[in-house]
């Protein structure tokens, strides 16, 4: 089996492996400024989407450029978040440079594209597909590879634990080569339980104080694991921004969730912010918690809200996921200060991060790879790839880590 990295490798963001010169899995994009593609030119017979986030499919409608056609295979929610991200997408960047497709490419999705469920093998572009619960996102999957010669797995994102919105991943189907992903190698999370009654208890404590908690979260799973916890410890909520069309469409795929009943709970919960008529400046002044995006305060309604609430150390910002480098949430976490409103003003609200991750930590992919010790292992998607595959070599594994335009043959 030839193995071609487009992206992803070596890197967090724009996953894109073409197998046997015929097969794509994910084409995402890196959102730094300008938008980073994966590298070459490719015109694969069909591709296969792990989940619905940017950085594994939001370059997918890009393929549908000019007379190419490939086959689009993916599980339901997956195809329903790509096409929520294309459109966010068009809207802010439709037309430049940083948005290579338009609205005639995602249209052209319902033309190509084919819906799977978990353990339900196809065929694609010449190969046997079979999609697992990766326990990352509802419909993330992943993927088993066989071309008849050998068996790769392609784990893409992945979470080992349950969380409220998913049950984490458990399926270890028999391959001879895993590519793993490495977010978090060398990370330790703390226990989910202990971590969200933390949360709880801060958010009590603030609102008992008479302070507002704005709650930064990414609009897909994030959010609706946030509404969930405030659903279970009865604290008062709003929800805005994407991850409301997010709720609405993953209630529809009750089959892609741990517990739809208490996701449903959750969203009867909720109060939703239309932001018409100046509503979020008076929610601002409100007794009450604010799940909003973005997760990492670089747009959405969070940037109406932190400016509203930054004065008064009574109120809190609860950061609920990782912040990358540059991003004005890291920027707060790190100096209590961030860009708003077109300059870096200090926040007197309180700050902290809640680590809510949606993927293995550490224990979690060493666990993972136990049941692979026969396999070959490639590490990507992540920050220390080259460093996770020479600590898994030490433990007897063969492992390596391909860089962005690599090509490898494995068997």
């Amino acid at each position: 089996m030839d193995v071609q990295f487009l992206g992803g490798a070596g890197e967090v963001g724009r996953s894109a492996i073409l197998v046997n010169d015929r097969l794509l899995l994910d084409y995402g994009v890196k959102t730094a400024t300008p938008m980073q593609y994966p590298v070459g030119d490719v015109e694969p017979e069909a591709v296969v989407v792990s989940h619905g986030h940017l950085d594994h499919a939001g370059a997918v409608p890009t393929l549908l450029s000019g007379n190419s056609r490939p086959e689009v295979h993916w599980t339901p929610p997956t195809a329903a978040l790509t096409r929520i991200l294309a459109r966010d997408t068009l809207k802010l960047h439709g037309g430049t440079m940083g948005c290579p497709f338009t609205e005639t490419h995602v249209a052209r999705l319902g033309e190509v594209e084919q819906r799977h469920g978990y353990r339900e093998s196809f065929e694609a572009a010449g190969h046997e597909i079979t999609f697992y619960n990766a326990g990352h996102i509802p419909g993330s999957a992943h993927v088993l590879v066989d071309d008849g010669e050998t068996r790769l797995l392609y784990t893409a994102d992945f979470h080992t634990d349950d969380t409220r919105l998913l049950s984490g991943s458990t399926a270890r189907p028999p391959a001879d080569v895993v590519l793993c992903e490495s977010t978090y190698a060398n990370v330790d999370h703390e226990p989910r339980a202990a971590v969200e009654e933390r949360f709880a208890e801060t958010t009590r404590t603030t609102l008992w104080e008479g302070g507002t908690v704005v709650v930064p979260a990414f609009a897909i799973g994030r959010t609706q694991e946030l509404l969930m916890v405030c659903a279970a410890h009865d604290l008062d909520c709003y929800v805005d921004g994407m991850g409301v069309e997010v709720l609405a469409m993953l209630r529809q795929y009750p089959d892609f969730l741990r517990d739809s009943d208490a996701l449903d709970r959750a969203a009867r919960h909720a109060r939703k912010v239309t932001g018409r008529d100046g509503q979020r400046k008076r929610i601002a002044d409100q007794n009450t918690v604010i799940v909003t995006t973005s997760g990492m305060l670089s747009g959405g309604p969070a940037m109406t809200y932190i400016p509203e609430i930054r004065t008064d150390p009574t109120n809190r910002i609860s950061l609920t996921g990782y912040q990358v480098e540059g991003t004005p949430g890291r920027e707060l976490l790190e100096t209590g200060r961030c860009e708003l409103n077109g300059g870096v003003r200090p926040v007197a609200a309180r700050t902290e991060l809640f680590d809510f991750s949606a993927h293995a930590d550490d224990a979690g992919l060493r666990s993972f790879l136990a049941s692979y010790d026969d396999a070959r292992v490639l590490v990507n998607h992540g920050d220390d790839c080259e460093g996770f595959a020479a600590e898994l070599r030490e433990d007897g594994v063969d492992a390596s880590a391909p860089e962005v335009g690599d090509e490898r043959v494995v068997e």
